[in-house]
């Protein structure tokens, strides 16, 4: 909700009330390294807050205050983001007040360990990436994660695991994630 000026009337100024939404600004900076199944959830947050994805080596951390809403992620690898995604956090200029959100897909195992198991290892995972932004003042506004399909090591051997992931059901998650963002 926000206000708009309208003109003078009398000795004041008039101010109308309006209900539509603020466009916000958003970027997504992702990194998609194995299999690039990844780059799926952030297709979906991009179409649903319309921002553009790039790279972490594409982002200009000067041009951060351009957007209002920028989001962070990568698959997880060794309990973290990718290393390249927090390089470019340390090179972000303090960003008080500035909203962000951080996401990623997890090669745990969910067949095995469930979905449940997964959303409580988030914190964990997201941790490093979190506490960088907001030693910086950033603002998190919210965390996704979903299961991927992981390769890594020895799984390569046996065709890896979360073979289809993320699938419909997690871009669906992520569509609704997307859309509390904006609201």
């Amino acid at each position: 909700m926000y206000y708009l000026l309208s003109g003078l009337h009398g000795n004041g100024l008039v101010l109308k009330f309006n209900n539509d939404k603020i466009n916000m600004k958003s970027l997504i900076v992702v990194f998609s390294y194995h299999h690039h199944k990844y780059r799926k959830i952030a297709e979906v947050f991009a179409q649903v807050l319309d921002a553009p994805i790039i790279t972490p080596s594409q982002f200009n951390p000067s041009e951060i205050q351009k957007y209002d809403l920028i989001g962070f992620g990568s698959g997880i690898y060794d309990e973290m983001h990718h290393k390249s995604l927090l390089n470019l956090v340390d090179k972000l200029p303090d960003g008080i007040g500035k909203k962000t959100f951080i996401f990623s897909t997890s090669g745990v195992p969910v067949a095995v360990f469930g979905n449940k198991f997964l959303k409580n290892y988030m914190p964990k995972a997201h941790s490093t990436l979190k506490n960088k932004l907001i030693s910086k003042g950033y603002t998190i506004m919210d965390e996704f994660i979903c299961p991927g399909f992981n390769t890594n090591v020895f799984l390569k051997y046996f065709g890896g695991i979360n073979k289809e992931r993320p699938n419909a059901e997690d871009l669906k998650q992520a569509k609704d994630f997307a859309e509390k963002l904006k609201s």
